[in-house]
């Protein structure tokens, strides 16, 4: 076991317990590694997630390890932290972590997290969404050129919409394509701006794109997982490393660069001097409306079209279609 490292942070001094520990094996990065990589991106890791409420994915032992979600900072966390109470689709309520500044995201690296999954919303008023979040979902067969074609015509139309969008790579096979939002609408109309760019780039492009919540009807196409923006759903965070071997974090990228990018070089050992050289293709960021959508969203009703199916952990919506698989449907 090594000695302990002393980190002086936001005014704070932080303890990195075992810092030599090697959390990722395929190249040996430790502890330390990765509270030096967070150190390194700072500005647009806060800029893209400060404020927000963080569920926190924990591998003590580092990403070849056992792990679990941890929702409520721990009773004997220390007393400066920032939490705030945010609750499960079924009303279980949890004081989650806050990510207010840096110590508190090195704290968290030190419990052994390797992951933050970041709710749309800020502290104080957890009723607004201010984040659309397009996961591009590959289905079997589909390729990362798949997604990368199907990542520009989402933009494209958003573009028509009159809605600016970034993008990032998920950290492991998928696209995330996000919009900031103007602080107007909660997540349950979030959503259905989401329900509805899936159907309308499903009608524009059906061989390549479905908005298809069951597996089985999906085929080889991408899928766009609208259920992403679900209230009190979260996302893994930009920036954020993931708990797999090599270290590949969820990266801003520039548009420009779509093409070219190869998501398992983006690293925390390869990130910090690309942000050196590129600076953060996120920092200009606008937030945006998504009227045009809801407008949208109202015409696919008034067509009869029903809401998109919930995520089966969800209590049943108003105009929700029945919660069973299509084949299994027509067996009954």
């Amino acid at each position: 076991m090594s000695e302990a490292v002393e980190i002086d942070v936001d005014g704070r001094t932080l303890s990195i317990s075992n810092p030599d520990k090697v959390y990722f094996t395929k190249r040996g990065d430790t502890k330390l590694d990765l509270v030096r990589y967070y150190q390194a991106v700072e500005q647009p890791l806060l800029a893209a997630i400060g404020g927000r409420p963080l569920l926190l994915e924990r591998y003590p032992d580092g990403a070849s390890g056992k792990s679990w979600f941890q929702k409520r900072v721990p009773k004997s966390a220390p007393d400066w932290l920032q939490t705030v109470e945010v609750s499960t689709p079924n009303g279980t309520t949890s004081d989650a972590l806050v990510a207010h500044d840096l110590a508190h995201i090195l704290w968290a690296a030190n419990q052994g997290c390797l992951g933050f999954h970041v709710w749309p919303n800020h502290v104080p008023d957890l009723r607004i969404a201010d984040e659309l979040r397009i996961d591009l979902d590959p289905s079997p067969g589909i390729s990362f050129d798949d997604l990368r074609r199907a990542a520009v015509l989402t933009r494209e139309l958003l573009a028509e919409l009159g809605i600016d969008s970034s993008i990032k790579t998920s950290g492991s096979r998928g696209l995330h394509i996000y919009s900031a939002l103007e602080p107007r609408w909660d997540g349950y109309e979030v959503r259905a701006a989401a329900v509805a760019l899936a159907r309308e780039l499903e009608r524009r492009h059906p061989d390549q794109i479905t908005a298809q919540w069951w597996k089985e009807e999906r085929g080889s196409r991408v899928f766009i997982d609208f259920n992403q923006n679900a209230p009190h759903k979260t996302v893994f965070g930009a920036w954020s490393v993931r708990p797999k071997v090599g270290g590949q974090v969820s990266t801003p990228i520039a548009w420009a660069d779509l093409d070219t990018v190869v998501p398992d070089e983006l690293t925390l050992a390869t990130v910090p001097a690309r942000l050196a050289e590129s600076g953060d293709p996120w920092a200009n960021r606008a937030p945006q409306s998504i009227e045009p959508l809801l407008a949208m969203s109202e015409r696919d009703m008034a067509a009869g079209l029903m809401d998109a199916p919930w995520p089966p952990q969800y209590p049943k919506m108003p105009n929700e279609p029945p919660r069973v698989q299509p084949s299994r449907a027509k067996k009954e």
